[in-house]
């Protein structure tokens, strides 16, 4: 039987001792798939104990969603972890790092036009085929207005899910930092998105970009969750209920300790919406 889920921490090899032996309830791991993507070692040795403890969420980086061809390569072994390691959880970005077979290490914007809303769907049914399950796709961060849009944001996200069946995953210090850097509000964001929709949600931390400073925040996962974003958390999860939610961490990586403090505080909140719903519905 699966586990409930309720927030999770990124999992980093420093900290797999401390995470399997961990008690906290309803703790789970992420972690990207394209660093166990081999055919043994101590890596794939490390899941197979932890996922006897804790649930597990792969959260994608490589498959290029909204490139311009399929990502058949990465399918196969992709599909093979999945199968392994049988995750609570499959989820990638809302962007591209590779076209024409140039590949780029960097999830890159594109124009929400009609053309890439059919090549994505496309891209999103082979990977959902592949693994014969529905994937959440994350909404991005923004660091400059791009022209050519024919779709406002949230209604690009939506009409994805209505074409491809996949779930969300909202990032919601992405919310906060696009917000900022393009100028609009990040409240009236949330209050649009489809709650039914809605797989998992993210939280992390930002920095100023070390030429422009305040003037542009980069989503940089090196600095504990924001006030803000915890505020807008609280918002969120008031609307739509509880969900699995995820503290990111990936630079400045701090002692696990100090991890789980941070996740015990969404953890606290998460529990809190939850009993608001089971008060609701009785």
């Amino acid at each position: 039987m699966q586990k409930q889920l309720g927030t999770g921490l990124g999992l980093k090899p420093a900290h797999f001792e401390a995470a399997l032996t961990s008690a906290a309830p309803g703790l789970w791991f992420e972690l990207h798939p394209e660093n166990y993507l081999v055919d043994g070692g101590p890596r794939l040795a490390w899941l197979d104990a932890l996922r006897q403890a804790h649930p597990l969420s792969l959260h994608g980086v490589s498959l290029s969603l909204a490139g311009d061809a399929p990502p058949a390569s990465q399918l196969a072994d992709l599909q093979r972890l999945v199968h392994r390691v049988q995750p609570a959880l499959v989820s990638e970005h809302l962007a591209w790092s590779s076209w024409k077979g140039v590949y780029l290490p960097d999830l890159l914007p594109f124009p929400r036009t009609q053309e890439a809303l059919r090549r994505i769907s496309a891209n999103i049914d082979a990977v959902q085929s592949a693994l014969g399950r529905t994937i959440a796709i994350e909404n991005p961060s923004h660091y400059l207005h791009l022209t050519g849009h024919d779709w406002d944001e949230i209604d690009f996200l939506g009409e994805l899910v209505r074409r491809t069946g996949c779930g969300l995953l909202l990032d919601v210090n992405n919310v906060q930092v696009s917000a900022h850097n393009l100028g609009y509000c990040p409240r009236s964001y949330l209050d649009r998105v489809p709650a039914a929709a809605i797989q998992e949600i993210h939280l992390a931390g930002y920095s100023h970009d070390p030429l422009l400073g305040g003037a542009l925040w980069v989503d940089s996962h090196d600095t504990p969750v924001s006030p803000a974003v915890w505020q807008l958390y609280q918002r969120l999860i008031d609307r739509i209920g509880t969900r699995p939610t995820l503290i990111e961490r990936d630079g400045q990586v701090p002692e696990f300790e100090v991890l789980m403090a941070e996740r015990a505080q969404a953890q606290t909140l998460h529990q809190q919406a939850a009993w608001a719903q089971r008060a609701l519905a009785a």
